[in-house]
């Protein structure tokens, strides 16, 4: 008797063992992105080519001096930083505090929309906390990532190199 128990016990905790892994791959699988997809080219990390934004005039201008790095993780995290040069060190907006700008949390893609959508977590400005902040994307010609708002008072572009 006490043979056959162990051996069920035994069965069952096998048994267990294939069903859980069974589950965990399927979730995992259900995490990966598909080769080649737009999630899957966002992963990794960045560093900054350029930022642009309107000049005094309305034009788009390259903004000198800026310094900093993007990051998407295969499990849905993020985070970005960017340094302003020191002559910009005073500089402070809904993004950025005293020339600096750093922010963490997690993201989705709607590749049929070309959106990266960051669900704000942290961020050196507490105002973006808990903030969605709709992104769209596209991917140059030569793999750089550029990212620009959805907002219509936001008109910036920025372009990333992957490391």
């Amino acid at each position: 008797m006490k043979t056959l128990r162990r051996r069920i016990s035994i069965l069952l905790l096998a048994f267990s063992e294939i069903v859980f892994s069974g589950i965990a791959s399927a979730q995992l699988a259900r995490r990966q992105p598909a080769p080649g997809s737009g999630r899957e080219r966002l992963i990794g990390a960045w560093h900054l080519v350029s930022l642009q934004a309107p000049g005094a005039d309305g034009t788009m201008t390259s903004v000198p001096g800026l310094s900093g790095t993007l990051i998407y993780t295969r499990d849905g995290h993020m985070s970005v930083q960017i340094m302003y040069p020191p002559s910009a060190a005073s500089l402070s907006n809904d993004y950025v505090l005293n020339g600096y700008e750093a922010s963490f949390g997690s993201y989705d893609v709607d590749e049929a929309k070309h959106t990266v959508t960051h669900h704000v977590q942290g961020s050196i400005t507490h105002a973006l906390v808990g903030r969605t902040l709709v992104r769209l994307y596209r991917f140059t010609s030569d793999g750089r990532l550029m990212i620009r708002s959805t907002r219509p008072d936001e008109h910036w572009s920025v372009t990333w190199q992957h490391d």
